[in-house]
């Protein structure tokens, strides 16, 4: 071979490995630099959407356009009665797939207690639920998040053990949808995250799990579980994670948890890298500017832990 083809092959292929080991190191960065995804709960619009000011089909545009977040968690409540309308539905799943957007998860509320202690009252709680793991499914979600409410008059075991029966029902149910029945602390003792995880422990079924709510954790009207032992207590059971904000300094760090050390709870402690929902709940600004303003709390977390 010619002296000087020999050293163009050789400069060819050293470039060609430069090239290569450079598209390595920014796959690298890209996988470094997104340590969770972020989605956005439907709750944070409810003033807008009750408002009349925001329809429920256009959630996912507005999730996109205006909040910059693609992937988003409906609310049952804002189309309670659309959970068999296949219409509706189709119609959601249109509007969702031309603005890009994932349709994460459903949360239900108002379909009746699941650890009820009346054993028919249980079962139709169960019941009630069918639809929205069906509805859920035809959206493409992974899961519907409930709640795992008893009877508070009745001891912390009694309360563990209704509750586990309603949500294995439950979960029995939507295996067969290749759904996930998640429970987020949500007030009483699911608020106690000790307690919560005992539940998880009792149903025991791979597609029943948690949801992480950085802020509800009060337990009753003078008691507050301590929410990052709460949110590490959970943590092994989540399947999806709730980022609850209600003020920001003028720093733009939420003024009741620090959202630092509990994403490196939830990320770095537990190896969670699935959807974190912004669930903006304040007030002093606009709805869309808490939710603006916790995505970019939620995006300075992320910078750090790929740091």
């Amino acid at each position: 071979m010619p002296m000087h083809l020999g050293r163009r092959l050789f400069l060819q292929s050293m470039a060609a490995t430069g090239a290569g080991l450079a598209l390595s190191s920014q796959l690298v960065a890209a996988e470094k630099a997104a340590p969770f995804k972020i989605s956005l709960a439907e709750w944070s619009l409810h003033r807008t959407i009750r408002e009349g000011k925001l329809d429920n089909l256009d959630f996912a545009k507005t999730a996109k356009e205006t909040c910059g977040v693609e992937a988003i968690e409906y609310v049952n409540q804002f189309f309670k009665d659309k959970a068999k309308d296949e219409k509706y539905l189709a119609e959601l799943n249109k509007r969702a797939a031309d603005n890009g957007v994932t349709q994460v998860l459903i949360m239900c509320d108002g379909e009746g207690a699941l650890g009820a202690p009346d054993e028919a009252a249980r079962k139709q709680a169960v019941e009630n639920h069918h639809k929205w793991v069906e509805a859920a499914k035809t959206l493409g979600c992974h899961s519907i998040r409930v709640n795992a409410a008893s009877d508070h008059k009745l001891s912390y075991a009694e309360q563990m053990k209704l509750a586990a029966d309603g949500l294995a029902q439950l979960s029995e149910f939507a295996k067969g949808y290749d759904m996930n029945v998640i429970v987020e602390n949500h007030g009483g003792l699911s608020s106690d995250g000790a307690w919560l995880a005992g539940v998880m422990k009792t149903v025991n079924m791979e597609n029943c799990g948690t949801l992480p709510d950085f802020g509800n954790f009060r337990v009753s009207s003078n008691e507050m579980y301590d929410r990052y032992k709460g949110v590490d207590e959970l943590m092994p059971y989540a399947k999806a994670v709730s980022a609850k904000t209600h003020a920001f300094d003028v720093e733009g760090n939420e003024t009741n948890t620090d959202y630092f050390k509990m994403m490196d709870i939830v990320v770095n402690k537990h190896n969670y890298h699935g959807f974190v929902g912004i669930e903006w709940e304040g007030g002093g600004i606009g709805e869309i500017e808490g939710i603006i303003a916790t995505r970019k709390l939620l995006e300075r977390c992320a910078e750090k832990l790929s740091a």
